[in-house]
């Protein structure tokens, strides 16, 4: 498992920002339509759930690319920290080992990347998934709040392969 860096986790911190300010209507539009307003932000959520679920263990190609992500991700957010504001690079910013997924969460993660692969390619919301992805993948195993939604994606998911592949069975 890659582990993710106080870089790492600064440049998810940056997505997330920069996309709930690309999002934010204003105070008074979003108390007359919550629901319009809000569900504008649900392709990143569902972005960022599958970019969490991607980091929990899942091996082959996909677990590669997520670990290939996060790496590259640490590697430019500890070099901003170096050269931007004079910081050290390299510390870990997760200590907790997360409940890994199941061979029929694992499925049900494949199933979810030939469907995150298809919304990103034909869906008008290609770049928030994107970008909802990567920060999944920066945050979804650090030590903070991010990380804690880690333990119950992989209990719905593993919960939700069990269940459906029992029933197939």
């Amino acid at each position: 498992m890659t582990y993710v860096t106080l870089g790492g986790v600064t440049v998810g911190i940056c997505i997330l920002a920069a996309t709930l300010i690309r999002w934010w209507p204003g105070l008074k539009p979003l108390q007359k339509d919550p629901v319009r307003h809000l569900g504008r932000l649900l392709p990143f959520l569902t972005a960022w759930t599958y970019g969490v679920l991607v980091t929990l263990g899942i091996g082959g190609l996909i677990g590669w690319t997520a670990r290939t992500a996060r790496w590259i991700t640490n590697w430019l957010g500890d070099v901003a920290l170096v050269w931007g504001v004079g910081g050290t690079s390299g510390q870990h910013a997760s200590s907790i080992t997360y409940l890994p997924l199941t061979q029929t969460g694992g499925a049900i993660v494949l199933i979810l990347t030939a469907a995150m692969l298809a919304a990103v390619k034909k869906s008008k919301y290609g770049g928030d998934l994107k970008l909802g992805a990567w920060c999944g993948i920066c945050l979804g195993t650090s030590t903070g709040i991010a990380g804690f939604a880690a333990v119950p994606l992989a209990q719905a998911v593993n919960w939700l392969g069990i269940t459906v592949y029992g029933a197939v069975a």
